[in-house]
């Protein structure tokens, strides 16, 4: 049901969620087509916090099994005693809210204007630091400041728990204890390589890191020493090596310089909303053949092969998104989250608002629904191949199923109309 995870949290239907001030700590309500969705309903805290005694007794083990792992013991013996369990950690975890904002709601606070205005005055206070990570990685200056502005506010947030007591708190917990033991080795060899000691290794309190917040494992193989100083430094006041971790990070995953990450489109009204979804990709010839056109009228930019996106259904805005998109999902898989990146990028570089309005007086279907919701479309034939409560592929592909079946438009729009329509 769901896609690859992104950068900075395997473990967590999207990584902001984790983080301190990060608007991304919001995406969105359902389309995130991707099967990202939202997560449940606040979970509650019933059993009892471990002490510091089973924490402790926790740590003994894992000393023997990070020794086997090839992290030395002068690393072990002067990281393992310091380190502290943190029920606040346990609390956040257990108690990440339902992400029931509409992609609309998302993008009004990801993309409002005081956050474009500070990330265009970030780009001027940065531009030399910038323009040098752009010709370097390929990666345009305004899509590495949306990164930035969307992650830690163009640096002003980027968490003060401290990483290795999060990862062994979390990793103590055992809900999820074989991933972030794994990136608590990891963070234990950034130590042992240098790059920052364990009082200035702080972030969210899942573990991501630094101006970019990167998880351990991502900073391991893609985190830069711009600066030449010696040490991939992205905890720094000085944003040089998180800067350009990000770019280095896009572009490993492919990033092409001049594509659109997507365009704002109008359809034609005999559009066939069975062709719309990333699952469905056409060269942009076929797409301008078929009516679409840019959102101000213009003919549609060729960058090779293209899908329509339907974030907020057929009454929403329409994109047309190239594979540049798809690399942004690696950081963080969620469309409501790529499309702020992008759109952010844009208006950091001097373009306007979408043009599209919103089904304002949609709302966000709770997880429940959701859960009802792909109950329901299963029951009645359309098998959306598992009962998750994330509005993935499957999913949309369903609802699209569903109302063709009922004669409606087929947009695989999660709307409570539609689950009304199934009850």
């Amino acid at each position: 049901m769901t896609r690859r995870t992104g950068l900075c949290a395997l473990a967590f239907t999207l990584c902001a969620a984790a983080l301190p001030g990060g608007v991304a700590a919001f995406p969105m309500m359902v389309q995130p087509g991707k099967g990202t969705a939202m997560p449940g309903q606040p979970l509650l805290v019933t059993e009892a916090a471990p002490d510091q005694a089973a924490f402790g007794q926790w740590l003994q083990g894992f000393r023997s099994r990070a020794l086997a792992a090839g992290i030395t013991a002068p690393v072990l013996d002067r990281v393992l005693p310091g380190l502290t369990y943190l029920p606040d950690v346990i609390r956040r975890d257990r108690n990440q809210s339902e992400f029931t904002r509409t992609i609309w709601d998302y993008l009004d606070t990801a993309v409002s204007e005081e956050r474009v205005a500070n990330g265009r005055a970030a780009l001027e206070r940065h531009r030399a630091l910038l323009d040098r990570i752009e010709a370097r990685y390929g990666v345009e200056k305004e899509v590495v400041v949306a990164v930035w502005g969307l992650e830690t506010a163009y640096g002003t947030f980027r968490g003060s728990t401290a990483t290795l007591d999060a990862l062994a708190t979390l990793a103590h917990d055992g809900r999820r204890g074989a991933f972030f033991e794994a990136e608590l080795l990891n963070a234990l060899r950034i130590i042992a390589a240098g790059d920052v000691t364990p009082d200035r290794m702080l972030g969210s309190w899942a573990g991501a890191m630094g101006h970019t917040q990167f998880m351990p494992s991502s900073f391991l193989a893609l985190a830069q020493d711009f600066d030449g100083d010696g040490r991939r430094d992205i905890w720094a006041d000085d944003p040089a090596d998180g800067l350009a971790s990000a770019a280095h990070y896009l572009a490993h995953y492919g990033w092409t310089r001049g594509m659109p990450w997507g365009v704002e489109v109008t359809l034609p009204q005999s559009f066939d909303f069975e062709q719309s979804g990333e699952r469905v990709r056409k060269p942009v010839a076929d797409w301008q053949a078929m009516g679409l056109r840019r959102a101000d009228g213009a003919d549609l930019p060729d960058h090779g092969a293209a899908s329509i996106l339907l974030p907020g259904g057929a009454r929403g805005a329409a994109f047309l998104i190239f594979s540049n998109f798809r690399v942004i999902e690696r950081y963080n898989p969620a469309d409501a989250y790529v499309i702020a990146i992008g759109h952010l990028a844009d208006r950091i570089g001097g373009a306007g608002p979408f043009r599209a309005s919103w089904p304002r007086d949609e709302r966000a279907l709770t997880r429940d629904e959701r859960l009802e919701l792909q109950e329901k479309l299963t029951g009645a034939g359309f098998d959306t191949q598992g009962v998750d409560g994330r509005i993935g592929p499957n999913t949309i592909a369903a609802i699209r199923a569903f109302q063709k079946s009922e004669g409606l438009t087929p947009d695989g729009f999660a709307a409570l109309s539609v689950l009304e329509r199934l009850r």
